[in-house]
């Protein structure tokens, strides 16, 4: 219960109090800010997060772990995801590096069990893992196809089955899976892209009615072309970058690409409490790319 005011005053002179703004007190302005503004926060969760070694899965790591998580920072890639972990933890946060293959189902066995001994059951899975590609179904090849496919849709499938068991058993819990607009539309020279990211979308959906009164929510985001460092390698191959830029931000209704820490920030209100009546949704968060779709 706050103080009234006389309980503050103390029956004395109230001094006035000096505005100081939490980014002053250092790395645990963070923890100061979520315990003056609780809202969306994650204090005492625990959050995995795949392909959280770069781009989006790094920016919803490190706004996770802002929010109070603990993040379990799992990539295939040992030195992206350590970076990441520093980074976190140089912030004030708190956060562990797992490898983690997503298409080695042993290895996502491995991983739940490693994870649920020593941390618990989890409160938040974010399935952000997944690898892009160019083509037409003519320039596509079928190992293409196949490699996608064992990402961006099985490695959702087997990090899912292994951690959805124990969110049931207590009742609660958030997934949240990066699809992309490529999964609510067709998207040209984006096949096996967009036959993948379609079955993510559908997979949250089909999952989240399977399981909507169990307390366990899924949802997915849809997010349209995000400057991304990966973006940023692939757009410096062009050859002239600054034209494929603007091509690129042209997609959007409002000009220009998204950043990872706005991907993240709709991660962060699907991963909190304020999100409760939210499942089964596909989230788009790409600058108005969509509004005329329907």
């Amino acid at each position: 219960m706050r103080p009234t005011l006389a309980e503050a005053e103390g029956c004395g002179k109230v001094s006035k109090i000096p505005a100081i703004h939490p980014r002053a007190l250092g790395p645990f302005h963070l923890r100061l800010s979520h315990y003056l503004f609780p809202m969306f926060s994650l204090a005492g969760k625990t959050a995995l997060v795949t392909g959280a070694g770069s781009g989006i899965g790094a920016a919803i790591a490190e706004t996770f772990a802002q929010a109070g998580a603990l993040v379990i920072v799992a990539d295939v890639n040992a030195a992206g995801g350590n970076e990441t972990v520093e980074t976190i933890r140089r912030l004030g946060g708190q956060a562990v590096f797992a490898p983690l293959n997503v298409t080695d189902e042993a290895g996502c066995v491995s991983l739940a069990e490693q994870v649920h001994g020593q941390h618990g059951p989890l409160d938040v899975l974010v399935n952000n893992a997944g690898v892009g590609h160019v083509g037409t179904l003519l320039t596509t090849s079928g190992s293409d196809f196949d490699r996608l496919y064992a990402i961006n849709v099985r490695g959702t499938f087997n990090v899912t089955k292994v951690f959805l068991p124990s969110m049931l058993a207590r009742g609660r819990g958030s997934i949240i899976n990066l699809s992309s607009t490529a999964g609510l539309e067709g998207l040209k020279d984006r096949l096996a892209y967009g036959v993948t990211k379609h079955a993510i979308t559908g997979f949250t959906r089909c999952l989240a009615l399977d399981h909507a009164t169990s307390g366990v929510r899924v949802n997915c985001l849809c997010p349209g072309r995000v400057e991304t460092p990966f973006v940023k390698a692939r757009l410096a191959e062009y050859p002239d970058p600054k034209a494929a830029y603007q091509e690129m931000c042209g997609t959007q209704a409002n000009g220009r690409m998204g950043q990872p820490k706005e991907i993240a920030a709709a991660a962060l209100y699907l991963a909190s409490d304020e999100s409760s009546f939210v499942t089964g949704s596909a989230l788009s968060i790409d600058g108005g790319w969509t509004a005329g779709m329907f």
